[in-house]
């Protein structure tokens, strides 16, 4: 008799998790609490990081074909002053592929396309990750239970198994950045694939897209729950007389497509990936600030570390001793480092201290940016059997 295990959210890490756990030889079913999947975010970047681990899970190809490589674009001033230059073909050299621009909703479905004939149920809430399963362990829902040798809570930043594990954690906290996101409703003509517009405590950015629209974001400096009565016509207020193509994409969007959500992450790190025969992946393990754009890779590459584990390891305890100890130091020094990448960077507001950060990143070599970058882009995912 296989192992059988229970994915707790159907998110990208929930469904990366479920196709590497399908590969290694588990029945897998996926639990989504979400009625209708809906994949509200936009758009998403992917660095070589998360790439190579969507090769070894076997969707890399699909992925490749639906996104568009980002080659040219970087940073800049609300005025169009150059501080630095991403140079897509330096970072294929180095890794093997440049930063991918993909619509959210297309990754989620490439990602569900993956996965084994009704292994997804959506609308059903986890109410209780038992240790008393026949199996080892059991979900309670609201229209039964499922026993399962193992469970991935994948369940997002909210995380309500994380909760129940680690009942004195102080849970996520609020990063002090609020973000305005939306997709164009047709192409854009764009001077660059993927750029980042720095002013004081506001940051406007953009990624192309294959079939030329584009993503852009907006992330400002407020008040947790602050909203805006047209949040498309405060955005053209803020950001109307910056450097072309920000007017541009603006007009390119439709006000109801227009998405607003606070930045919340884990700021206070978990003391351990799993408890038991429950694993923590994605969100709900380390959940970080968007200002590396780790966050997905991150949780590709849990969810191929925790495939491989249980696919070398004689015992799932060990496999989950082995996915923490290989995990949890990388990950939670990435999500520092984006922490401390959006202090000096987006969220940075006082005159001074914007002005030295200019001057610096200007003064930058090119090759010392890149080799920053590459720190957490060159990761080599580990074999799946």
């Amino acid at each position: 008799m296989g192992h059988r295990a229970v994915v707790v959210g159907g998110g990208i890490g929930g469904l990366a998790a479920a196709i590497g756990l399908h590969r290694v030889g588990w029945d897998v079913t996926v639990l989504e609490r979400a009625d209708t999947l809906d994949d509200a975010g936009a758009g998403i970047s992917l660095a070589a990081n998360g790439i190579r681990s969507l090769d070894e899970l076997g969707v890399g190809g699909p992925v490749r074909e639906a996104s568009r490589g980002q080659y040219s674009g970087g940073t800049r001033t609300p005025g169009g002053g150059r501080l630095s230059r991403l140079d897509g073909f330096v970072l294929e050299r180095a890794v093997g592929t440049p930063i991918m621009g993909i619509p959210r909703a297309t990754l989620h479905r490439l990602l569900r396309e993956a996965l084994p004939t009704g292994a997804l149920t959506s609308g059903v809430e986890v109410e209780a990750v038992d240790e008393d399963g026949p199996g080892g362990v059991r979900v309670r829902h609201g229209g039964g239970h499922l026993d399962a040798d193992l469970v991935v809570a994948a369940d997002g930043i909210g995380s309500s198994v994380r909760r129940r594990l680690f009942p004195g954690h102080p849970g996520p906290a609020y990063s002090g950045s609020t973000v305005l996101r939306a997709l164009t409703a047709q192409p854009v003509g764009l001077g660059a694939d993927f750029e980042l517009t720095w002013g004081r405590g506001e940051e406007f950015g953009h990624i192309a897209f294959r079939d030329g629209r584009a993503e852009w974001h907006a992330v400002l400096n407020l008040s947790a729950g602050t909203r805006f009565a047209d949040p498309l016509a405060e955005m053209r207020r803020r950001f109307g007389d910056w450097h072309e193509p920000i007017p541009a994409l603006l007009d390119a969007t439709r006000p109801q497509d227009v998405l607003h959500h606070d930045v919340y992450e884990l700021r206070s790190p978990l003391p351990s990936f799993s408890v038991g025969r429950v694993a923590l992946l994605g969100d709900a393990a380390h959940a970080m600030t968007p200002n590396l754009g780790q966050g997905a890779c991150q949780a590709l590459e849990d969810a191929v570390t925790l495939a491989a584990a249980l696919g070398a390891e004689p015992t799932v305890e060990a496999a989950l001793v082995r996915y923490d100890v290989e995990r949890r130091p990388r990950s939670q020094a990435v999500a520092r480092a984006a922490r401390q990448a959006g202090a000096m960077g987006q969220q940075l507001a006082h005159p001074l201290g914007v002005a030295l950060r200019n001057t610096a990143m200007r003064l930058t070599p090119s090759r010392v940016s890149t080799r920053m970058i590459l720190r957490h882009h060159a990761w080599t995912p580990p074999p799946l059997n």
